[in-house]
Formats: structure tokens, sequence, C-alpha cells
């Protein structure tokens, strides 16, 4: 639907397609079987390298960063199609830009030319950062000290995604003078980093997510002392909507795993599809498809268009979606009866995958109280 409004974005949605299809569909089973599989580093870095060649891994990034300058419905539009496929691999593209929106948020513009002009490839171009926390409910956050000219961190930080693949995380820490946390730009390759072993999440496998301990690690400070807050809210506002079209592409991917299975499955002498039970199941998840890619692109076109409470219209537009994906995956596992629970066929890796969606950028009822709490001031 969002290319359908904007003709502009059809050439990014047709390289995004034949990157999903080509680069990622084929990696998809091995792939969700880690961490206790293998996880092949090489194909997933060798397949990003080939989008940031397109400066697809940059699509908000302005120019100067060797960005492409593109609003929120260019990277909703990518990070849907990817989820059709794999929303692990939507969850990677999602990390980094966060770890952008904060950066660019802050206006560290020192930081943005350290890290995205100097990038190599796509591991030293893509940037850690713990996406389903919001740091400001958190009670345990790193301890910031100064130190010359800039800081060491030390203490724990959990859930780390990308942390076993990226070179440079965006870490959020608290310095003990200040009320608020901070953010900071921290190498992981440095030696007072340590990593744990991969963790094993509900769902999106195929994203290395670990948990981290830091031991006076050298830091370069985001923006300003303790307006970490600041930053992650107006970072988050946007990156609602972009969450929330990684679970319209997971619901468009169980929609059509469904369809096929019920075309080609017969019982009492006929296709599935021709009973009028299945035929209702997939009405309603027909709607809730359709309901969340409008969702999806009005939110984008109020954020583009910088309309009256934007923000807020994002995080609800994200709650809802997420709800609309958890109840279209189940209604998915349902009709392909016994095997929608195996793994061999896609829609229990969409039911896992969905309700870790659903965690980004903080606990859902978390987000709801933030919403409400809005309306009501």
């Amino acid at each position: 639907m969002l290319t359908a409004l904007n003709n502009d974005l059809k050439p990014f949605e047709d390289l995004i397609t034949k990157f999903s299809r080509e680069e990622l569909k084929p990696h998809v089973e091995v792939h969700d079987r880690y961490p206790f599989g293998d996880l092949d580093v090489d194909v997933i870095e060798a397949g990003f390298n080939k989008i940031y060649d397109l400066g697809f891994l940059g699509i908000m990034l302005p120019e100067k960063y060797t960005g492409i300058g593109q609003g929120i419905s260019t990277l909703c539009m990518m990070l849907g199609h990817v989820a059709e496929v794999d929303a692990s691999y939507s969850l990677i593209i999602f990390t980094s830009a966060l770890s952008q929106e904060i950066i660019l948020s802050a206006q560290a513009d020192s930081i943005a030319e350290r890290i995205y002009p100097k990038a190599k490839d796509a591991k030293e171009y893509l940037v850690a950062f713990p996406s389903f926390t919001d740091p400001g409910q958190s009670k345990t956050l790193p301890e910031a000290s100064p130190s010359g000219k800039g800081y060491t961190l030390t203490g724990k930080l959990d859930y780390l995604v990308l942390g076993s693949f990226s070179k440079w995380a965006v870490i959020p820490a608290r310095i003990s003078s200040n009320r608020g946390y901070s953010f900071f730009l921290v190498n992981l390759n440095d030696r007072g980093v340590t990593k744990s072993e991969p963790i094993f999440s509900l769902g999106l496998h195929a994203c290395p997510i670990i948990d981290i301990s830091l031991n006076n690690v050298s830091a370069r400070i985001i923006g300003e002392e303790g307006e970490g807050e600041r930053y992650f809210e107006t970072a988050s506002k946007i990156m609602h909507a972009a969450a929330a079209s990684i679970n319209a592409g997971i619901i468009r991917g169980s929609l059509r795993e469904a369809m096929d299975y019920t075309k080609e499955r017969e019982q009492g002498g006929r296709p599935v599809i021709n009973w009028s039970e299945v035929r209702m199941i997939l009405a309603n998840m027909a709607i809730k498809a359709k309901v969340a890619e409008l969702c999806v692109t009005q939110t984008c076109r109020a954020i583009d268009e910088n309309l009256k409470d934007w923000g807020m219209i994002s995080i609800a537009t994200a709650l809802h979606v997420h709800d609309l994906a958890c109840e279209v995956v189940t209604d998915g596992v349902q009709l392909l009866g016994g095997n929608g629970y195996m793994k061999d066929y896609g829609q229990e890796k969409r039911y896992r995958d969905a309700r870790q969606v659903q965690a980004l950028l903080g606990l859902a009822p978390l987000k709801k109280l933030v919403l409400i709490k809005e309306i009501v001031g």
C-alpha cells in the first residue's frame, strides 16, 4: 500500500523484494536453529553488504553521512518486505536504524562522521543497540565516569542486539552526578568488553543477541549529559512505525502461507480452502492484513507531513498492529493443523517472531501507560 500511494518507492520495492527472495529466503530454515545450530555470519554479511552498497542501510541518514536521505515510508516499506521472508533480518535493519535516529536526535555530527563515512562494510556500518529496552525504564544500566576528554563505562548491559556482529554499539549509561542517563558510542572490540554466549530468544533467531560486561571501556558521549531520555523519546516515536511495519510484513507472510497451504491440502475430496469455515478464517486474516497496512501507511504519512500528535499516532499504530499480528499468526498456525506447529513450515516461526517484535522499544503494557499519560496530560 505504501508503494501504491508513492510511486517513487517502486524501484526500492523491486530491489528489496529481489534481495529478500534471492539472498535471505534460502537460509531462513537453517538460521532459525541458531544458537543451537550454525549461523552463517558470512552469508548474512555478504547479503547486507549488497544492500549496504545500494545505500539501503542508511535510508533515513542524510547524504553527508553516506545515507540516501529518504523518509520513514521507505524504511517501513523495506522492513515489511524483508519481514515477509524472515523478520530476523528486519530486526538487523531496525536496530541499526534506531541507533542512527538516536545519533541524529542528539545532533552528534562527530559521532556520525566517525562511523558512517569511514565504514568499509556492513559490519562497521550496522550499529548495535538494546532494541527491546526503553533505557529509562531499566533499573540497572552501566555507570559512566569522566576520563580525560572522554568517559569510561563499567557494568553490564543485557540483550544487546547485533552485539556479536557489529563493530560499534550505542550504549545507555548513567553518570553518577546526573539523574538521567546518557548515550555513549563504544567499540565492541575494546579489550574491556566481555561478550556472553548467544542468547536463545523466543523468535528472530537469525539476529544475534548477547549480553555484555564493560570494564573501564573507553566511550564517547552522544549529545549532552543526562539527555538520553529525550533522544530516545524522539527516535522511538519514529521507530514505532518501523516496528509496526515488521509485524505488518509478518501478517502478510502468514496469510500467504495459509492461502498456499489450504489450496493444496485436500480433505473430503476437495481443497480445504473450499470449506466455509476455512474461508472465514482466511477472510479475517486478510482484513487484518489490510488494516495493518493502512495503519502503517497513514502513520508514515502523518510523520512525513509532521501532523499534530504524530508521535502518539505512531505508538498507537504499533500497539494495534502488534495485537493484530498475534491474532493473525495464531490463525495461521490453526489453518495448517498439526503442521502449523512444525518447523518444516513457516507458521510456528511467525508465531514466535510476532510476539518478539511486540516487545521492541519496551514492553507493550508500559508503552500503553506512556500513551495514556500523554493523552491525559
